[in-house]
């Protein structure tokens, strides 16, 4: 397994709509796998191949406190209700915006062994982060449902104990 470069907002290949995957066999394990550790070395919830570079219709979800998944070739087949979120994405750093996603969402995928399966999600985190990784391998980024530009937002990251630790150090 390898932890690979996240590709930013301004990289074509974030913007390409992704190739189907035609058949599951080790190196598209191997992919999850490096996905997996990839979005766990990040921080994330969720990684879409576009974000490592990879122009394939995969994406892994790791929930807290649960195994992460993989789904091949996603593709949303019901969704019902909005809700407005606070959205960020591995691939847009120091910011987040606030999005219209669905309130319940269904999606048709592949599993790893090449099973077809469906995830059902409705007013959770899973929900949002569903429609979020399946918009990357349609080759859209969550700011293109921002209402306006100025909805996107600058943030910092929280100062930790550690963080003091440091300045003490360097002082």
């Amino acid at each position: 397994m390898t932890v690979r470069p996240i590709r930013y907002l301004g990289d074509p290949v974030l913007r390409k709509p992704a190739k189907k995957v035609s058949r599951v066999d080790d190196s598209i394990r191997r992919l999850i796998a490096d996905m997996t550790e990839s979005m766990y070395a990040a921080h994330g919830v969720g990684i879409a191949a576009p974000q490592i570079g990879v122009g394939l219709r995969v994406v892994v979800i790791g929930m807290p406190d649960e195994e992460p998944f993989a789904l091949i070739n996603p593709e949303v087949i019901k969704r019902s209700g909005e809700r407005r979120l606070d959205e960020g994405c591995l691939s847009v750093p120091g910011y987040r915006g606030a999005v219209t996603r669905s309130v319940a969402v269904t999606v048709k995928a592949l599993d790893e062994n090449g099973r077809e399966v469906r995830v059902k999600a409705e007013g959770d985190l899973l929900a949002q982060c569903l429609e979020h990784e399946t918009d990357h391998v349609n080759g859209l980024v969550y700011v293109d449902r921002l209402d306006a530009k100025t909805d996107l937002v600058k943030v910092t990251a929280p100062r930790t104990a550690a963080d003091a630790d440091d300045e003490d150090e360097e002082a």
